[in-house]
Formats: C-alpha cells, sequence, structure tokens
C-alpha cells in the first residue's frame, strides 16, 4: 500500500476523466478512495468499467504493485478474471515479473475463494470519510490559534473551542481512569532553533518513483539537518514507531497531500529515533514515500519535549486512555497494517522549519499516543509561509 497522490492512483484510465469531480466531493486521497462503497459510486454517476477500474487499482495498491495499473486496466478483464489467468499469461501480457505474480494472485489475502467477496464487504461497510480542507482556519496578524482537535472514532474533524499558544500545538489530554491517572504535561514553548540547527541525521531512503525496486541497502555519511532546509523549508514528520498502526496512517495521510506541499515549495521527511532495516523496508514506500531520516540521538524527539524525551507507557499512555484508543480506531478504519517491533513509547510530533534561518514556524507534539498534526493546519502554516516569501 505504497503512498500515491491521487492522480498518481487514478491513472490514465476511464477514471481520469472523474478526478474534478472527486476532489469536489471530498475523495482527494488515497485511503478514502479505497473505502468508496456501492452506493457511493453511484452517487459519482459511474459506470461499471470505473467501478472495476477502482477494485483493480485497489487491489493493486493493497499489493504494492501500482506500476502494472495502468496496462492491467486497459485489458478490459475485471479483478477476478485476472486473478484467475495463469503466470504465463501474466508475464506476457503485462511484463510482470515472477515475484510480482505471486504476490498479484496471493489470494490468502482474502478469506473467500473467490477473492473478491471479502473486498466487496469491506467497500460495503466503511465509510471513512475525510473532511475537505478549509481554505483559511488561521487568524491573520496572530499567532494565536483557536481550534478543538477532537476527533470522531471515523471521521477526524476540527472544532472551535481549543486555544493554541502560539506556533505550539497538542490535543487536549484528559484525566484517565476516573481521574487516578494524570495526563502528561503539556509543553507550551516553541523549541529554540539551536535545538535542531546542529541535529546529525541519516538519510534511510530516498523519495520513491514510480516503478522504483524495493529498497536497497546503502551507507549513507551522517549530515547537518540544517543542510535539508537551506534553500527550502521542510516539514519533518516525527514517528514514534514505523510499525505502529497510528503512525503509519499519519505519514500516509499526510503524504497523499505532497502534490500541494510540491506547490507550496516544502519539503517532506519522516524522521525514526531507531534504526531496524526490516522496519524501514516495511514502512517505505508502502506508507511513506518520501525520503526517511534516522535521528541517532533522538535530537528531534527532545526538542519537541522541551529538551527531554516526552515518553509514557503502553498502560497508561494506551489502555487508560480513551483519546489514545479513539485514535487507533481511527487509523484502524485505513485498513492499515501494524506490527509492535521496536521503541514504542517515545512520542512524536511534526515540525515545520522554515528556509535558511527562518527558524521553527510550526511545532506539533504527540501527547496523546496517536494524535496527529491538523493537516489542514499544516498546509495552511506552509501557505503561510509562502506568502510571506513572496510577499
Amino acid at each position: 500500500m505504497a503512498s500515491f497522490s491521487v492522480e498518481e492512483f487514478i491513472g490514465n484510465g476511464v477514471l481520469k476523466e472523474l478526478l474534478p469531480n472527486l476532489l469536489e466531493e471530498g475523495w482527494e486521497d488515497v485511503p478514502t478512495l479505497k473505502v468508496m462503497n456501492s452506493e457511493d459510486m453511484d452517487s459519482m454517476n459511474m459506470t461499471q468499467k470505473q467501478k472495476e477500474a477502482l477494485g483493480i487499482r485497489t487491489y493493486l495498491h493493497d499489493c504494492g504493485l501500482m506500476q502494472y495499473a495502468d496496462k492491467i486496466e486497459a485489458c478490459g478483464r475485471s479483478l477476478p478474471e485476472l486473478l484467475n489467468l495463469s503466470t504465463i499469461d501474466l508475464s506476457a501480457q503485462f511484463d510482470m515479473k515472477r515475484g510480482h505474480i505471486a504476490r498479484f494472485i496471493n489470494r490468502t489475502r482474502f478469506s473467500d475463494p473467490h477473492g473478491l467477496q471479502a473486498l466487496s464487504a469491506r467497500r460495503t461497510s466503511m465509510s471513512y470519510k475525510e473532511d475537505r480542507i478549509p481554505k483559511r482556519l488561521l487568524s491573520n496578524g496572530s499567532n494565536s490559534m483557536m481550534r478543538s482537535n477532537e476527533y470522531s472514532l471515523a471521521e477526524p474533524k476540527i472544532k472551535e473551542g481549543y486555544v493554541f499558544k502560539g506556533i505550539v500545538a497538542s490535543e487536549p489530554a484528559d484525566p484517565r481512569a476516573c481521574g487516578c491517572v494524570k495526563p502528561p504535561p503539556a509543553v507550551d514553548q516553541v523549541a529554540p532553533y539551536s535545538a535542531i540547527e546542529n541535529i546529525s541525521v541519516q538519510k534511510l531512503t530516498p523519495e520513491y518513483k514510480i516503478g522504483m525496486e524495493p529498497l536497497v541497502k546503502t551507507k549513507t555519511p551522517p549530515m547537518k539537518a540544517s543542510e535539508l532546509w537551506r534553500h527550502k523549508p521542510a516539514v519533518f514528520l516525527c514517528l514514534r514507531r514505523p510499525g505502529c498502526i497510528m503512525c503509519r496512517a499519519e505519514a500516509h495521510k499526510l503524504f497523499s497531500q505532497k502534490p500541494i506541499f510540491d506547490a507550496l515549495g516544502v519539503q517532506l521527511f519522516a524522521v525514526l529515533h531507531e534504526h531496524i532495516e526490516a522496519e524501514v523496508k516495511d514502512f517505505w514506500p508502502r506508507y511513506w514515500g518520501g525520503v526517511v531520516l534516522f535521528d541517532r540521538g533522538r535530537d528531534f524527539f527532545k526538542a519537541l519535549g522541551g529538551g527531554n524525551l516526552l515518553k509514557e507507557k503502553f498502560l497508561t499512555g494506551f489502555l487508560l486512555n480513551p483519546r489514545a484508543i479513539s485514535n487507533y480506531k481511527r487509523a484502524k478504519n485505513m485498513g492499515i497494517q501494524q506490527n509492535f517491533k521496536g521503541e514504542g513509547e517515545i512520542k512524536g510530533g511534526l515540525f515545520i522549519v522554515g528556509s535558511g534561518k527562518g527558524g521553527i514556524a510550526y511545532q506539533f507534539i504527540e501527547r496523546n499516543f496517536g494524535d496527529w498534526a491538523p493537516l489542514a493546519e499544516v498546509i495552511e502554516i506552509c501557505t503561510q509561509m509562502q506568502n510571506q516569501q513572496q510577499g
């Protein structure tokens, strides 16, 4: 399930003509498109060919085989027919590699013998949708932002009523276990530029391009993080653990909006505090198609916590925390897989850093496990940065 923009996912087939209407109706990212049910498709006046094309592309996306999407869709066969093709036919007709063929015809990903009943049931039962991004969510001329980042189980929304202090943002954290467990304190001071300027990072992956082969082990020398934003501003998504379902969901959601950030001239980086090679391969490019950085000293994570790592135990931070459980359900509804490998108690967050010595424009802290920086807010800050540069 690699990260793609909506345009890349739809490709050059019969769905392309629907793109403007899809975006207008809020089907603006791949995870949302993939959970369209039959009622949703009918509301978009999809033809049978378009419905079949969406099913094929969803299946290929889940298999990590999107490089074959245009060619397979153009053949005119339905997904059940494709799954019944022989290895020789798949190789001859689509130039599919043998390992990719094995992945494509792996019907064990479904519980039924015909392969599509489970997918159809998933489409019918799930109705996860994201609100479209508002054009303006911040008050001009002030660092104060009025917001409530309270999420429903299936649909994250931003409501009024919560005050973010300056450019430091975090979710509310309620008392837990009937008040017996106090929530972690909020950090209300932005990290100084000096806290991130000299951080040493190592590039673990390049930016993914369609058709690129799986990650090959390479040794990239460490570099100063400030080199990354010397000429262009950047967003740094600091992840608690790449195998965490909530971290994967946030990464996938953020990277699906890459065309917007490209238009704003903003780079995207994911930051890990632990390097487990197998976990990086499982994370990239399935959930994040951009550059992945290794912060060996965990300095980005310390900067988020005002100089100290923000840590919380699984029992108090997740099992006894209704907000964290709600975040988990939100990610689960996206159909994302997970594992429990690696250190999972160090909390992450997000930085938006201006070019040169512009400093930290925005800082979001994962106060509850699975908190996301509101995407609308991140895009708005980046838009304001671009406007200031142009001004």
